[in-house]
């Protein structure tokens, strides 16, 4: 692993992040809130974000068509939304198959669209495409493209539509036609990878006073239930957020237990502390990533006293809203009473621990470096930083499946 390059290239990082220099980075400076933005209109053939629709900062490179008999189409759902009226011109429903990302942000929009314009719809003219009327590597074709007019098919509100779905959260918006108006999305694998390794927002932590809140209502000063190097229990202090975005719409992995019933979702890409047999010890508990998990292993949750094994029991999969990944002094975190690390993408527990050190030092000094404030969305840039320096140092094998469609795209 090369471990002294990496040993240079963190302390070179550690005095660049000093205090003197705490203004670089990005995000807003903390302190300032911006005051709420006036809704703007598109333009027409302008498109959001301003990029090629098939790169990784909007929805991403076309995976392949999906046909009926294909095992891809277990991946789309249909929408039976009442407030959305499919034009459905083949009588198919084919309109109606979208993937859950598509389907979660045009239910978002439809709302939009009816505080907008009371007593007006949104109206999908095309969707999911099994029969070629797009062009090749058409997102369409997935199931993860949208073409969208309102309900009245008034073309001055096309503009605000556009503004609105890029609002609702479509991953790229393009007021393509002044017939209609066309929205995309990641694919569901690139969507999971998109923010590393996270939770939902209503999952709870432990504070040090017994009271249990939800992960997204962490702030600095907190000190919350985690686990130490020996296995055991500890309190430890809340660094900042490594990832969060309150609005964001993901797939986590559900993972159950029965004796004690414990139920914990978390991203596919995240580290879970997991054994084979009941007899191994805590601290021999080894970290690897959620999606490797199966029912019949053991992971560590909460018990009397202290830390306990827990029989897997099942393993399903499921989408939920917002997404944080918060960072402690130990590097582990209690989450709905299951142990867990706070890193993701490369299952290496302590090369993590030891690279995010620096970090925790600039915050144990009072050092304003990254994600304070917590109106900010995204991934921290000192996260970003070491994912950028691990791919120049790490082989590929060592990062989870879905990290590398950003290593490759």
């Amino acid at each position: 692993m090369q471990l002294p390059l990496i040993v240079l290239l963190l302390c070179g990082a550690a005095l660049l992040l000093s205090p003197a220099v705490r203004g670089c980075g990005p995000g807003r400076v903390v302190g300032r809130r911006r005051r709420p933005a006036k809704l703007s209109p598109l333009s027409y053939k302008q498109f959001s974000p301003n990029v090629p629709e098939k790169t990784l900062g909007a929805s991403g490179r076309y995976e392949g068509k999906i046909a009926r008999n294909s095992e891809r189409f277990k991946e789309l759902t249909p929408n039976y939304n009442s407030d959305i009226i499919f034009k459905d011109e083949e009588n198919t429903g084919a309109d109606r198959l979208m993937t859950q990302r598509c389907k979660d942000r045009l239910n978002s929009l439809a709302i939009s669209v009816m505080n907008q314009w009371p007593g007006i719809k949104l109206r999908v003219t095309e969707g999911w495409d099994e029969d070629g009327h797009h062009s090749d590597e058409s997102l369409h074709y997935e199931g993860r493209a949208v073409d969208i007019t309102t309900s009245d098919r008034d073309r001055n509100k096309y503009g605000m539509l556009a503004r609105l779905a890029v609002e609702a959260g479509f991953d790229w918006v393009y007021y393509e036609s002044k017939a209609h108006i066309h929205c995309s999305v990641k694919s569901e694998h690139s969507a999971a990878a998109k923010t590393g390794g996270c939770f939902p927002a209503m999952a709870l932590t432990t504070l040090v006073s017994g009271e249990k809140i939800p992960i997204s209502e962490l702030r600095q000063g907190m000190q919350v239930l985690a686990m130490d190097s020996y296995g055991r229990t500890t309190y430890s202090d809340f660094v900042t957020f490594l990832d969060q975005d309150p609005k964001s719409v993901l797939s986590f992995q559900v993972i159950e237990t029965m004796d004690p019933p414990r139920r914990l979702s978390l991203t596919p890409t995240h580290l879970i502390f997991v054994a084979n047999n009941f007899s191994t010890p805590a601290d021999d508990f080894k970290a690897v990533f959620a999606s490797h998990i199966r029912p019949g292993q053991y992971i560590l949750v909460s018990g009397a006293p202290g830390l306990v094994p827990a029989r897997v029991s099942s393993v399903s999969m499921q989408t939920d809203t917002g997404v944080y990944a918060p960072l402690t002094q130990h590097g582990t975190i209690l989450v709905d009473d299951v142990v867990v690390s706070c890193f993701a993408l490369v299952q290496k527990q302590r090369l993590a621990q030891f690279a995010f050190g620096p970090l925790r030092v600039l915050y144990s000094l009072g050092a304003i470096v990254g994600n304070e404030s917590s109106e900010h969305v995204g991934l921290h840039w000192y996260g970003r930083f070491l994912y950028q320096l691990g791919r120049m140092i790490l082989n590929k094998n060592e990062f989870h499946p879905l990290s590398l469609l950003q290593l490759e795209s």
